[in-house]
């Protein structure tokens, strides 16, 4: 079986770069509800679904690395 190249195309690249900007702008908007919000049950969902939008782009980082 072959290796994939280690090299990542400009068009993956781009979409790539796209992924990262989605999930840091969508973790940045449930940070800020979250702060705006008064139920609990409310808070804790947009802060765990922040976290997971982070880690999301966490990942993206590490590829484009």
């Amino acid at each position: 079986m072959e290796e994939a190249p280690k090299m990542i195309s400009t068009k993956d690249l781009a979409y790539l770069s796209d992924m990262a900007n989605w999930n840091f702008n969508a973790a940045k908007m449930c940070y800020h509800f979250a702060n705006e919000v008064e139920d609990q049950q409310l808070k804790d969902m947009l802060l765990r679904t922040m976290k997971m939008h982070e880690n999301n782009f966490d990942k993206i980082i590490t590829i484009l690395s």
